[in-house]
Order: C-alpha cells, then structure tokens, then sequence
C-alpha cells in the first residue's frame, strides 16, 4: 500500500514577539518543529470553533418547538437510545 502525503504550504504569519519566544521556548521543551506547534495550534482552535458551532446549532435547535416535537415522537419510537 502506497502511503499518501499531505499537500502542505508554506505560509508567513505575525505574531507578538512575546508569542513568539513563548514557541521558541516550547519547541525547546518539547523538542518540536516551530511548524508543528503552529499546525497543532491551529488544529486545536478550529476543533474548539466547530464544537463551539455545534453546541450554538444544538441550543437553537432546542428552542424550536416544531423540531423538539419531532425528536420527541422518535425517541418515543423504540429505535434511539440514551446513554
């Protein structure tokens, strides 16, 4: 099986000098690329927004009455479950 890699791009950013030597200090630590603290970084922020985005989608599907009726007749059907 031939593995696939990844596209990636080159890209530059600005950050805060302060921001910056806090990276240099955990790239250190942690023995880590620069890029790769940045890629995990902002891997992380974007799995936080789009939990952040469904949680947002979840309280406005609850104030829907329409919509929390229907959730109601089919849980009320025997096929979904709770746990």
């Amino acid at each position: 099986m031939a593995s696939t890699q990844l596209k990636a791009e080159k890209i530059t950013i600005t950050v805060p000098h302060e921001l910056k030597e806090q990276v240099l200090a955990l790239k250190e630590e942690l023995h880590a690329s620069i890029s790769s603290l940045y890629k995990d970084a902002m891997q992380s922020y974007i799995k936080q927004k789009e939990i952040e985005r469904w949680e947002r989608a979840a309280a406005e599907a609850s104030k829907d009455k329409d919509y929390m009726s229907f959730v109601e007749e089919i849980s009320d059907a025997g096929d979904i479950y709770e746990y």
